[in-house]
């Protein structure tokens, strides 16, 4: 992963490398963060699901392409590109992919679980 630091920002360079899987089918890479934001891509196969969690981080989302169902606390929601999202910390929620697909997700406060994995 190609990022340049400086003192008061950085700037990452995308490159194929340095995904991590989270589980089969789902794997997810930090592009780059900050000192309050944290913004990773998730990359997710056909089928496959990211089951029921929370944490406290705040989750904002927008799907870059293929089709999920998002289902924060007891809502059910057809995500489809262009569409968004933001998920308060603390709430459950889970993502069915019935397509595959490519999500950009920012996280504030910084996941520090995604910088040192």
């Amino acid at each position: 992963m190609e990022k340049f630091h400086s003192s008061s920002h950085s700037v990452y360079k995308k490159t194929s490398e340095d995904y991590l899987k989270l589980s089969e089918g789902i794997t997810r890479k930090t592009l780059v963060y900050g000192e309050k934001t944290l913004l990773t891509e998730f990359q997710l196969q056909k089928g496959k699901e990211l089951p029921r969690h929370q944490h406290p981080h705040e989750q904002t989302g927008y799907l870059i392409s293929g089709k999920i169902v998002l289902i924060i606390g007891q809502e059910e929601y057809q995500i489809s590109p262009g569409d968004s999202w933001c998920i308060p910390g603390n709430v459950e929620h889970k993502a069915i992919v019935l397509e595959d697909a490519v999500a950009i997700e920012v996280f504030s406060p910084v996941r520090e679980d995604y910088i040192h994995s």
